[in-house]
């Protein structure tokens, strides 16, 4: 069985308290049920993870980067948050790693401040969802299972 890794980056702990009216009321703990849902559904074993601290984001991109090469990974979904708009050190270690990244926003992060449009991720992800709520992790991990793990066409 593949796994899917779901990173979640700097405060995305506070989920469900902090502005719920841009990212809702659902927690964190909701947000790992519902990716548990969806890999299961997709027959691949989950890694849920989140930290505020850059650093952890990036050595667990580097174990996937390894599971990547054993051919036992199916993808990462990736919702950096803040170090979206800002880390270099993420995007090199997603390239460095080869990995199948898809970018995730739980808000439309292009209709928020301009800071916010601009992504060091986009350029080396396969594909970014955003806007969706909670629910785009759940397209999220459906797209790593039917689409990145989908035989060439």
């Amino acid at each position: 069985m593949k796994t899917v890794f779901v990173l979640n980056g700097p405060n995305l702990n506070l989920l469900g308290l902090r502005e719920p009216a841009i990212y809702g009321a659902h927690t964190l703990a909701d947000v790992e049920q519902l990716c548990a849902q969806a890999a299961a559904r997709n027959q691949l074993a989950l890694r849920f993870h989140q930290s505020n601290h850059e650093g952890a984001l990036i050595d667990w991109l580097h174990e996937a980067g390894q599971l990547q090469r054993e051919g036992q990974l199916a993808g990462v979904v990736l919702n950096a948050a803040a170090y979206t708009h800002t880390s270099v050190a993420l995007m090199d270690a997603i390239k460095g790693a080869a990995l199948p990244v898809i970018e995730l926003h739980i808000s439309n992060v292009h209709a928020r401040e301009s800071f916010r449009h601009h992504s060091y991720i986009a350029p080396v992800a396969k594909a970014v969802i955003c806007g969706l709520g909670v629910q785009g992790y759940s397209i999220a991990i459906d797209a790593v299972a039917q689409v990145l793990l989908a035989p060439a066409a």
